[in-house]
């Protein structure tokens, strides 16, 4: 089974980056980062299938964010550059074995990693 395992997160002031892992992914999934701020329903930020041939990211970050995975180290990662207060909130790692054209159906979920972008 698989179980993501995030870590990376912290305090920043805007403008500066933080890069976020997650151990523990299997190489053959579509992995991918949510998150989800106070009173805010979840978002996906970013994901990536196996092959890192199929990448999303939600509007508000591109160009400011990079998604990218180790398969021989079973790791995923978060780059995040030009953070804003508004990137604040909990950063989740999700994997599932289908399908990565969507932010839908993510199936296995970390404990989350906190973000906190000051002004």
């Amino acid at each position: 089974q698989v179980q993501p395992m995030e870590s990376g997160g912290g305090s920043v002031q805007a403008g500066g980056s933080l890069r976020l892992s997650c151990g523990a992914i299997y190489s053959d999934y579509c992995m991918g980062w949510f998150r989800q701020a106070p009173e805010k329903e979840r978002e996906g930020v970013a994901s990536m299938n196996r092959f890192g041939t199929t990448i999303r990211y939600t509007d508000s970050v591109k160009g400011r964010f990079t998604i990218s995975r180790d398969n021989a180290k079973n790791t995923l990662y978060l780059q995040m550059n030009s953070l804003k207060p508004e990137d604040t909130a909990m950063y989740y790692c999700a994997a599932k074995s289908y399908d990565c054209d969507t932010f839908k159906d993510f199936t296995f979920w970390g404990q989350g990693t906190q973000v906190t972008v000051s002004s």
